[in-house]
């Protein structure tokens, strides 16, 4: 039975290797033909609808974090959960019959995914959220990753945004900044410095990934960079469980499985699938509303209060950051 279903899984890993369909059409005629429109718009619904059940994963992982710190270090929270995570990345890779490391030609794009979003992001956001900050502050300050993450793309891609882009950007980033300093009795706090540290670390890690699921299943995506860091994240994890005395609780276990398991590597699945399928450009705006879906879960599952000015900061920096998204385009 457990031979059958490794042959099953592999069979479905192998004829779901390319994130975008072939084009049958294209293919008689030298490549040259489009693929009809209503193709086109099925494989973008197809594609948003994967990005937004990424998004809805990610939306879960600070309320998850400040769970499973109820019970466990925060060191132990950001790096355990990669190393959790390595291992149904490499029980997938095993099952498909692919190599547990990516390509050597594409292994810088991968160790930047690795400081990105398998250890920057868990690592600062962990710390921000143990140093006093809430979920909801925490989610109106990361409010500007999918502005961030353009802004990498830029940088990377060497594309030229109108103005209107930069305008957008700044904006955002003011009304992140008054949020701050208001809440912050007029200065920064260490916490907010973390987040912004949490926000380019995602930032660069959401851009090489998008770049590479063009041309590389999701799954694989986040799978090699997984274990990739396992060399480092397993032993660390390992030391931190005997040095710093867990007391697990139901609810900590809880979080640390959803921030190892979902956020981690379930949610980079549909997240890089629907990115690849359905154009980073328009899937990617669909973490517009990431921020106010945590601030839902703070208030649901944390029972956090936050006011009106909360909520207002985090719809300025929607607006501001669909702005960026229309002024990408030059």
């Amino acid at each position: 039975m457990a031979a059958s279903r490794t042959i099953l899984l592999s069979s479905f890993m192998r004829n779901n290797s390319s994130a975008i369909p072939s084009d049958p059409i294209a293919q008689q005629s030298g490549g040259t033909s489009r693929r009809p429109e209503r193709t086109d718009r099925k494989a973008a619904w197809r594609g948003s609808l994967l990005a937004a059940a990424g998004v809805v994963s990610f939306s879960g992982s600070f309320p998850a974090t400040i769970f499973a710190m109820r019970g466990f270090d925060p060191y132990l929270v950001a790096i355990g959960r990669a190393a959790v995570a390595a291992v149904p990345a490499l029980i997938c890779l095993k099952a498909a019959g692919l190599p547990l490391l990516p390509p050597r030609e594409r292994l810088g794009p991968y160790v930047l995914i690795v400081l990105g979003v398998v250890l920057g992001f868990p690592l600062f956001s962990g710390l921000a959220l143990d140093g006093g900050a809430s979920a909801a502050h925490a989610a109106v300050v990361t409010g500007l990753l999918p502005a961030a993450t353009a802004a990498c793309a830029v940088l990377r891609a060497g594309e030229r945004p109108r103005p209107l882009f930069w305008t957008a950007c700044a904006a955002g980033a003011l009304s992140v900044t008054v949020f701050t300093l208001t809440r912050g009795g007029g200065h920064f706090a260490m916490a907010d410095l973390l987040l912004v540290l949490a926000l380019l670390s995602a930032a660069v890690g959401y851009t090489e990934g998008g770049r590479l699921a063009r041309e590389t299943p999701g799954w694989q995506v986040i799978s090699y960079a997984l274990v990739l860091a396992a060399p480092i994240t397993v032993p660390v994890t390992a030391v931190l469980a005997v040095s710093t005395h867990p007391e697990p609780t139901g609810v900590s276990l809880a979080g640390f499985a959803y921030v190892g398991l979902v956020s981690m590597f379930l949610g980079f699945i549909p997240w890089y699938a629907g990115l690849a399928m359905g154009g980073i450009a328009r899937a990617g705006q669909l973490q517009l509303a990431q921020p106010l879906l945590t601030l839902v879960w703070a208030w649901w599952l944390l029972g956090e209060r936050f006011g009106v000015a909360t909520v207002a900061a985090a719809l300025a920096v929607l607006v501001c950051v669909a702005t960026t998204q229309a002024g990408r385009r030059s």
